[in-house]
C-alpha cells in the first residue's frame, strides 16, 4: 500500500483517487509517481506506453513500487482494438468474430487467455468488453467491436467475456452504457444521439448490460451519447437519470462506473473536461478516464482542482466524491485479493483440454466464412498482389496497428507484393500495380464506403478471379472468385484468411 504524502487532505486525495489519467513514454514520469503518493489510485495505459511484455511488466512494477494497490487500466478488446500488440496486431480475434462463431465457451476461453496475458504484465483493469448491439450497420465506431446485431447473442457473449476476463484476475469494464450500437456518429468527434423508445432500449441495448451485471462485471463504462428517452438534456456520462436512476437503482449495479475518455469531443467540445468531470461525478460516475489525448500533469491538476472547487462551492456533494473514491479503492482491493475471484481457468474449448495459448488463432479460423463464386483456379505457389483498400481508421482502433493479409501471404508466397489504395482511382491503381499477378483485394466495411465498392467493381470487371477478403462487418453481398469474411482485422484473422487463400 502507498504511504500518502504528508499534508494531503482527504478532499484532495479523493479528487485524485477518482481520476484515471494517462501519460507518455514507456516508463512512469516523476509527476505521475508523485501524484500516486498523494492519492492517485489509477493509471490508464495506451499503445504509446507499450513496447514489449517485459517492458510493460517493468512499468507496472514501477507504478506498484509507489502504490501497491494501483489500478492499471488498458483498452485491450482484442481484435481491432489492441494496445498490448499495437505494433503487430492482436493474437485474438475481436468480438464480431466471436459472435460469428457463437460458442460462449470459446469466448470465455479467449477472454481468459487475454486476461491472463494482461495479468502477467501487471494490468488489472481492462476497459472491455464492448456490449454494444450493432443495430446500425453504418456505425462508424463500433462495427466489429460488437458481438453482433442480435441482443440475445450479444448478451450471452458479453457475460462469457466478463467471466473469462475476471477468472484471470483482471476486472472487466463493460461498455458503452447504455449502448453505443445504434449511432451514425463517432463520439470521439461529436455527440451521437439515439432516438428510440424505452421499449427498444430495454429489449435491445440494455439486455447485454443486464447480463454483464448478472455475471459480476466489476466496472461499467458510460457512453458520451444523448438518449432522449432516458434524459433529453444530458448525455449518459453526465446524466444522473441514467447513471444513478437507471444503472444503479433500476438495474441494481453496485460496481465501479467509469467514464469514457473525457477529452473526446462529445464532452470536451460541449462542456469542457473540467465541467464535464464535475457533472459526471455528480451524476454517479466514480472514475474519470482521461489521457488518450491529454496526458500530462497539468490535466490531472486541472481536474483535481475542479473537483475540489466544486465541492467547496456546494456544486458537488462531498459525500458523492467520497463514495466515488471508495468504489475505486474497493475495486483496487478486489484486484489485490486473488481469493475474492473464481480460481482457475474456465472450461475452454470443448475437446481442447482447456484454454490453450493459441486459442486466438483457433477462434479466428472458426470465425471465417468462405463463399466461392464460379470456378476459378486456386492460388497455388505463385505470388499475388495484395490490394488493401484502406479506410480512415477510427480513433479507438488507431492507424498504427497493421492489418490485412499481405504480410502472411508474402511469407507463404514469396514474391507477393502489397499496395494500399484509397479514393476514386483505387481500383485502377490496384490493377496497374498488379500487372499479371493474381489479385487479393482486402476491404474493411465495403458497405460503408462507396469508393471501396467502386474499386471492387473495377477489379472484378477486369479480373473476375480476384479474391476478396472482407475484414470489417460483412454487410455487402459476397463477390469475387473467392470471398472470405474474417469478421475483424486482427493479425490472427489475417493469418486464417491467408491459410484459406493458399490452401484453395
Amino acid at each position: 500500500m502507498t504511504t500518502l504524502a504528508p499534508g494531503t487532505d482527504t478532499l484532495t486525495r479523493d479528487a485524485l483517487t477518482v481520476l484515471q489519467p494517462g501519460f507518455t513514454g514507456t516508463t512512469a514520469p516523476d509527476w505521475l509517481l508523485r501524484r500516486l503518493g498523494e492519492g492517485l489510485a489509477s493509471v490508464g495505459l495506451f499503445g504509446r506506453n507499450i513496447a514489449t511484455p517485459d517492458q510493460l511488466a517493468a512499468l507496472t512494477a514501477q507504478l506498484r513500487s509507489e502504490r501497491g494497490d494501483v489500478l492499471v487500466a488498458i483498452d485491450e478488446e482484442g481484435g481491432d482494438v489492441t494496445r498490448l500488440e499495437v505494433r503487430t496486431g492482436s493474437s485474438f480475434p475481436g468480438n464480431h468474430a466471436l459472435g460469428a462463431v457463437d460458442d460462449v465457451e470459446l469466448t470465455r476461453g479467449v477472454a481468459f487467455e487475454l486476461g491472463r496475458r494482461l495479468a502477467e504484465c501487471g494490468v488489472n483493469l481492462n476497459w472491455a468488453p464492448s456490449a454494444d448491439v450493432n443495430a446500425n450497420p453504418d456505425n462508424p465506431v463500433i462495427g466489429v467491436r460488437s458481438f453482433g446485431a442480435d441482443p440475445a447473442l450479444v448478451a450471452r457473449h458479453t457475460a462469457a467475456y466478463v467471466d473469462g476476463m475476471q477468472a484471470a484476475g483482471v476486472a472487466a469494464c463493460t461498455k458503452h452504457f447504455p449502448g453505443h450500437g445504434d449511432t451514425g456518429v463517432d463520439s470521439h468527434h461529436d455527440m451521437p444521439r439515439i432516438d428510440v423508445g424505452l421499449d427498444v432500449l430495454h429489449a435491445r441495448d440494455l439486455a447485454p448490460f443486464r447480463a454483464a451485471i448478472e455475471a459480476g462485471s466489476r466496472a461499467v463504462m458510460s457512453a458520451h451519447i444523448l438518449v432522449p428517452a432516458l434524459d433529453p438534456d444530458r448525455p449518459a456520462t453526465l446524466s444522473r437519470r441514467i447513471l444513478t436512476g437507471l444503472l444503479r437503482e433500476e438495474l441494481g449495479y453496485d460496481g465501479l462506473i467509469v467514464t469514457d475518455g473525457m477529452e473526446m469531443q462529445a464532452i470536451a467540445g460541449t462542456y469542457g473536461i473540467e465541467r464535464g468531470s464535475v457533472l459526471a461525478i455528480a451524476a454517479g460516475a466514480d472514475a474519470i478516464c482521461v489521457g488518450g489525448g491529454l496526458a500530462d500533469d497539468d490535466t490531472v491538476l486541472r481536474l483535481r482542482d475542479a473537483l475540489v472547487a466544486a465541492v467547496r462551492a456546494g456544486e458537488l456533494p462531498e459525500e458523492r466524491l467520497a463514495d466515488a473514491a471508495a468504489r475505486v479503492r474497493s475495486l483496487a482491493e478486489w484486484t489485490s485479493a486473488p481469493t475474492g475471484r473464481t480460481p482457475g481457468a474456465p472450461g475452454g474449448v470443448p475437446g481442447s483440454g482447456g484454454v490453450s495459448s493459441d486459442i486466438g488463432l483457433v477462434a479466428a479460423r472458426r470465425a471465417l466464412t468462405v463463399t466461392r463464386g464460379a470456378y476459378v483456379p486456386p492460388v497455388a505457389g505463385a505470388p499475388v498482389h495484395v490490394a488493401a483498400f484502406s479506410p480512415v481508421a477510427n480513433i479507438a482502433v488507431g492507424d498504427e496497428t497493421p492489418w490485412g493479409v499481405g504480410a502472411e501471404l508474402e511469407r507463404l508466397l514469396p514474391g507477393t507484393t502489397t499496395g494500399s489504395y484509397t479514393g476514386p482511382e483505387a481500383g485502377a491503381q490496384a490493377l496497374a500495380a498488379a500487372g499479371e499477378h493474381r489479385i487479393v483485394a482486402v476491404v474493411r466495411d465495403e458497405h460503408r464506403h462507396a469508393w471501396m465498392a467502386a474499386a471492387l467493381d473495377t477489379l472484378l470487371a477486369a479480373r473476375p478471379d480476384t479474391v476478396v477478403v472482407e475484414m470489417g462487418v460483412p454487410q455487402a453481398s459476397p463477390r469475387g472468385g473467392l470471398h472470405i469474411a474474417t469478421y475483424g482485422a486482427a493479425r490472427v484473422c489475417g493469418v486464417a484468411a491467408a491459410e484459406v487463400i493458399v490452401g484453395g
